[in-house]
C-alpha cells in the first residue's frame, strides 16, 4: 500500500504555473474565498439571483459559473437527485469548475461525464449526487471515496462531513488533484482540509483509517470487494457500480448486525431501479504497474 499523498505546501503563483503546464489552470483568475467556512451557513435555495449574490459575497465565486450551477440545481432536485437539505447545501457551495480541464468550462455543469484526462472522466453532477445522497452522510461520518479522479467528489463529500478519505490508483492523477485541494485551501476553502488522500489500489480500501461507516465507489466492478466489506461498519452503506463493464447498476449495499448470531447482514438495492450506467473500469495495480481490472475475464 502506497504511503498517504502530504499535503503539498505551495505558494498560489507556483500552483498556476504548475497547473498551467498540466492544463489545469482556469481560464480566469479566481477570487479567494470572503469569509470563514461554516457548517451552519445555508446560501438561498428559492432564487437564483438572491444565491448568486450571497455565493459571491460570501464565497467569491464568479457568477457565470453560479448561475450555471443553480440551474443545475433546480433540475436535480426536481429529478430527486439531490434529496436532503444538507446534500442540497453540499452541491450549492461545491465550485465544479475548479475540478474540471478548461476545455470543458463551457460544459461543467451538464450531465455528462467529462475528460479529465488519464482515460478517466468527472461523471456528471446528477449521477454524482444521487450515488452520494444515497449514502445519506452525517457530520462525523468516516467516509471512504475508491477513486479520487478529479477530486469533485472528495470535495462534496468534505461539505458533508470533516473525515474523508480518498484512494486514486494512477500516480500523477493522484499528485495533480492533491495539488488542487491544496490550491484551493489556501484561497480559503479550509472545508478541504479534511481530506486524506493516498495513490494505492482502492480495491483494498484504507485498512489503517478504517473501518468506515460510508463508502462510495465510483469505478465499476463485476463484484463487491471483500477488503472493503470488511472495512464498512455494521449500519454502515457502501454505494458501488457493479455489473459487466460499461453496463453498471449503481448499487446501496447496507449492512446490518445479527445480535444473536453475530453474523453481518448485507441488503442490496438499487438506486437507479434497473436502470445501466456506464463507468470507467475498477483497474488493479501488479506491482507499481496499472494493468487489467478487478473484474473476472
Amino acid at each position: 500500500m502506497a504511503a498517504r499523498v502530504a499535503p503539498a505546501r505551495i505558494d498560489r503563483r507556483s500552483f498556476l504555473v504548475t497547473a498551467l503546464a498540466a492544463g489545469l489552470a482556469p481560464a480566469v483568475a479566481r477570487a479567494d474565498v470572503s469569509t470563514p467556512y461554516d457548517w451552519s451557513a445555508v446560501p438561498p435555495t428559492d432564487s437564483r439571483a438572491r444565491y448568486i449574490d450571497w455565493m459571491v459575497k460570501n464565497r467569491g465565486e464568479d457568477p457565470k459559473y453560479l448561475g450555471m450551477r443553480y440551474d443545475r440545481f433546480a433540475e436535480m432536485v426536481a429529478n430527486r437527485d439531490l434529496l436532503s437539505d444538507r446534500d442540497k447545501r453540499a452541491f450549492l457551495l461545491l465550485p465544479r469548475e475548479e475540478f474540471c480541464l478548461p476545455a470543458n468550462l463551457s460544459r461543467v455543469y451538464d450531465i455528462a461525464f467529462l475528460d479529465i484526462g488519464y482515460g478517466v472522466t468527472i461523471s456528471g453532477p446528477n449521477l454524482v449526487g444521487r450515488m452520494t445522497s444515497s449514502l445519506v452522510v452525517a457530520k462525523g461520518d468516516k467516509v471512504l471515496e475508491v477513486g479520487t479522479g478529479s477530486g469533485y467528489q472528495s470535495a462534496y463529500l468534505a461539505n458533508l462531513t470533516d473525515q474523508v478519505w480518498t484512494i486514486e490508483i494512477i500516480k500523477p492523477l493522484a499528485a495533480r488533484t492533491r495539488s488542487v485541494y491544496d490550491a484551493l485551501i489556501m484561497r480559503g476553502y479550509k472545508e478541504y482540509a479534511a481530506i486524506n488522500t493516498k495513490n494505492a489500489d482502492g480495491y483494498y480500501g484504507w485498512e489503517e483509517a478504517g473501518p468506515f461507516d460510508k463508502i462510495i465507489v465510483t469505478c465499476g466492478i463485476d463484484h463487491i470487494p471483500p477488503p472493503l466489506l470488511r472495512q464498512l461498519k455494521p449500519g454502515g452503506t457502501m454505494v458501488i457500480p457493479v455489473g459487466p463493464p460499461g453496463a453498471e447498476h449503481v448499487l446501496k449495499v447496507t449492512t446490518s448486525l445479527d445480535t444473536k448470531s453475530g453474523n453481518v447482514n448485507i441488503a442490496r438495492s438499487d438506486i437507479y431501479n434497473g436502470r445501466v450506467v456506464a463507468f470507467v473500469p475498477f483497474t488493479k495495480l501488479e506491482g507499481d504497474v496499472i494493468k487489467g481490472t478487478h473484474s473476472g475475464p
